[in-house]
C-alpha cells in the first residue's frame, strides 16, 4: 500500500514538472513547480522524514512560490510604465 502510494505521488510530480513545462503563463508554471514542490513534501512525511517534509512544504513550497509570483507582479508593473524621453 505505501509503495503503491510513493509511485502515485512521484508520477503526480512528474506530471506537475512537465506541465510547468509546457504551460503558457508564467504565473501558472509557478503555481505548477509550487505543486511539484508539495508533492515532494506530502512523499518525505510517507517516508518518516518529517523535519524535510515541513522544511519543504515551508520553504519549498510556500516562499518560493510567493517570492516568483511577488517578482512576476512586480516585472509586470515595470512593463506597463512608459518609457520617460
Amino acid at each position: 500500500m505505501n509503495l503503491a502510494i510513493v509511485i502515485i505521488l512521484g508520477l503526480l510530480m512528474l506530471i506537475a514538472a512537465v506541465t510547468a513545462l509546457y504551460l503558457k503563463t508564467l504565473s501558472s508554471a509557478v503555481i505548477a513547480s509550487g505543486a511539484v514542490s508539495l508533492l515532494a513534501s506530502i512523499l518525505f512525511l510517507l517516508l518518516a522524514a518529517p523535519d524535510v517534509a515541513m522544511t519543504e512544504a515551508a520553504i519549498g513550497s510556500a516562499l518560493t512560490t510567493v517570492v516568483f509570483l511577488y517578482a512576476l507582479s512586480r516585472m509586470r508593473g515595470k512593463k506597463k510604465e512608459e518609457p520617460r524621453d
